[in-house]
């Protein structure tokens, strides 16, 4: 990903604006787990970030699902947005603002854009016929329906048949344009694969879509005409417009995209491609601003390779599963086992054993087995000795001196799979470097500056792999750091020369000479399979 704003020292970034039918599920903290890596990988190169995550709580969806309770639609709201901040916070993810739809300011900004895309003569009164779903608030076509008139995403519920008065805005006008854009900028659309499908469905020609609804009142009135309510898409989409005000900016467009516009990654769903890359784009070009640098729509998640869904009693309740096994874990095991991008599988047996392999055993192990030797054969402080010391053979360095760079490739590139194996590369090398160098039989040997070379090489791979995998663990590389013998706070970017210290620690050999360790603990206990689950 490539910064255009400013010096290039501005990134940022969104998540959706999560529906609040109901709580959040593993699908929505998949989505902000990797937004909070990609805002902290962003922070540690020195960049100022904005992440942007919040809640959409327009819609007939929302309004039936409160009636269902008997409750007031923005009681309901209320209710369920907390929800997602208590995820959010158990998850260790550091958002910057958390926008609701309800919001005030947010209504003004929706109607001042939809007054600029009115005036370009874009939004016209006509009927709508047509199969609605409800769950996905979309018109369908055929071809998105099976034959009994089902979604084929909400496979439980049926389509509704509607035929009604609405507002339309001209997405068919937008055509050639959007087409230019995706020739002119093929990385607008990531990852390929849902480049393509998004390609294949505008070359089969744009139609003008319905944005407004009559018989609901959940939502914005039209301006000068509060018998239709602006549909909840064309609304949601602007939040993240709304979410660039400051606390103390009047609610203009102008305000709101003085700093932080455009964006430089929105990432979506797959489900919810179509509007982020279609009629969001189209939406700014009739109100003339600036896109989006990027719209990445990432995969599904499914639990013992099928389907997720309450009717199969296979969800995943993600406040239990931090719960059970702490943010980290939960955060390593989805970034580092799902190719960002592509459909991935949750199997509590194979969650149990990567994180005992990775986290328990290679790291865990490794970072013990370390800092008993230093403390038996070197006094309890790091060697006395430097990186250039180091011989350039020495296979920890021969590993180390790239690795920064290429971590931050794939960090750029979205494939934190990718940015994991390379450090884990190291971890396990390092492993090896010790069972191959057997420092204690050097020991014995009394040759104690081989036995430092060893145990300083290790040492700087592990405090390196604890910096490359703090966007992801940074609670467990906080306590690697520590027990390394520094101060570094993973969480707290807030001291003015965190960028420079940040950055100094993203190459291998920057551990200091002779430092003092902090005291040894285990940074990760083994897990054990709960009794319920057979292997």
């Amino acid at each position: 990903m490539t910064e255009n704003k400013d010096n290039n020292r501005k990134f940022s970034l969104t998540t959706p604006l999560y529906y609040v039918n109901d709580k959040p599920h593993i699908g929505s903290a998949y989505t902000t787990i990797a937004a909070d890596v990609i805002a902290r990988f962003k922070k540690l190169q020195g960049l100022e970030v904005l992440l942007i995550t919040g809640t959409d709580e327009h819609g007939q969806k929302i309004q039936r699902t409160a009636e269902s309770k008997n409750i007031d639609p923005q009681l309901h709201c209320d209710r369920t947005a907390s929800t997602f901040t208590d995820l959010w916070q158990k998850l260790n993810i550091q958002y910057d603002r958390f926008i609701r739809t309800t919001a005030t300011n947010h209504e003004k900004i929706v109607k001042e854009f939809f007054a600029r895309v009115q005036a370009k003569q874009d939004i016209y009164l006509d009927r709508q016929q047509g199969w609605y779903c409800v769950s996905c608030e979309e018109f369908k076509e055929e071809r998105e329906l099976n034959e009994d008139k089902f979604c084929l995403i909400h496979t439980n519920k049926k389509a509704e048949w509607r035929d009604e008065e609405n507002y339309f805005f001209r997405l068919s006008k937008y055509q050639q344009q959007i087409e230019d854009l995706y020739a002119k900028n093929p990385n607008f659309i990531q990852p390929e694969t849902r480049r393509n499908e998004v390609l294949n469905f505008v070359k089969s020609g744009l139609k003008d879509f319905s944005i407004s609804r009559v018989n609901l009142e959940w939502g914005f009135g039209i301006p000068e005409d509060p018998t239709h309510t602006i549909y909840v898409w064309f609304d949601a989409l602007l939040g993240y417009v709304t979410a660039l005000l400051e606390p103390e900016q009047e609610p203009t467009l102008e305000n709101a995209l003085s700093k932080w516009w455009p964006v430089n990654v929105h990432l979506v769903g797959k489900d919810i491609l179509r509007f982020h890359a279609i009629y969001w784009p189209a939406m700014l070009l009739s109100a003339e601003l600036p896109l989006p640098e990027k719209i990445f729509g990432h995969g599904f998640l499914t639990k013992d390779g099928q389907k997720m869904g309450k009717s199969l009693g296979n969800t995943i309740d993600p406040f239990d599963l931090v719960d059970r096994y702490s943010a980290d874990a939960v955060r390593y095991y989805f970034i580092k086992e799902i190719e960002f991008g592509r459909d991935g599988d949750f199997r509590e047996t194979r969650f149990i054993n990567v994180l005992n392999a990775d986290l328990a055993n290679d790291l865990g192990n490794l970072l013990n087995r370390t800092l008993g030797m230093i403390k038996k054969y070197c006094q309890g402080s790091l060697p006395k000795m430097t990186a250039a010391e180091v011989p350039q053979d020495n296979p920890l360095k021969t590993i180390g001196s790239e690795l920064g760079d290429r971590a931050a490739a794939a960090y750029d590139n979205l494939r934190f799979d990718l940015a994991c194996e390379a450090v884990f590369a190291l971890i396990r090398a390092s492993n090896k470097f010790i069972d191959d160098s057997a420092p204690w039989s050097l020991y014995k040997q009394k040759k104690q500056t081989e036995v430092e070379t060893v145990l300083y090489s290790v040492s700087e791979s592990i405090r390196l792999s604890a910096y490359l995998l703090s966007p992801i663990v940074p609670d467990l590389s906080n306590d690697i750091y520590q027990q390394l013998g520094f101060g570094i706070d993973f969480n707290d970017f807030s001291k003015g020369d965190c960028a420079s210290v940040y950055q100094h620690h993203s190459q291998w050999g920057k551990l200091p000479a002779n430092q003092n360790l902090g005291k040894s603990k285990p940074i990760f206990s083994r897990l054990e399979l709960p009794e319920e689950i057979t292997e």
